[in-house]
């Protein structure tokens, strides 16, 4: 039984580490962010899992389940971690589009400037108190004085 688990915890090792190899491989030859993000998080991450399952063949007591919570962990963040570079990468144009088959993001990315556009100018006060529509349109030659503190009447345009 000895020989059956050290043969299993020897060839999960040697596959993690091929998996760990053809990860940090592709980081170095692939073209682009997006297949770079593809490399390390399938084949590191899947490296790391058998590595981590060749261990607990071999250890006993509450080694095995500490290393089985790492690989659960790891399971869990890598994907995570690879989608939010990803988004990261697509927002600050640092993603070929031209090498993308299908660009899901596209609007979501016009949406998120426009309302950060918007923001800017709300902020900086580029609308003037009144907003983007300029003062209110009950006034008719647009001479309120008034500001956006003043009382509710004077607020809407000098209605007594």
């Amino acid at each position: 039984m000895k020989i059956l688990a050290d043969v299993v915890s020897a060839v999960l090792l040697l596959s993690g580490a091929v998996f760990c190899l053809s990860g940090a491989i592709g980081l170095l030859r692939f073209p682009d962010t997006l297949t770079r993000l593809q490399a390390s998080a399938k084949a590191q991450s899947l490296g790391l899992v058998m590595i981590l399952l060749g261990a607990a063949v071999v250890v006993s007591g509450p080694y095995t389940g500490l290393l089985l919570l790492i690989a659960a962990f790891q399971l869990m963040t890598a994907p995570v971690t690879g989608q939010i570079l990803g988004r990261i990468a697509y927002s600050t144009d640092a993603v070929d589009r031209s090498l993308l088959t299908a660009d899901e993001l596209v609007d979501h990315k016009h949406r998120l400037r426009a309302a950060a556009a918007s923001e800017a100018r709300r902020e900086t006060g580029a609308d003037g108190p009144y907003g983007p529509d300029g003062p209110d349109a009950s006034s008719a030659d647009g001479s309120d004085a008034s500001g956006p503190d003043d009382s509710e009447a004077g607020a809407r345009g000098g209605e007594s």
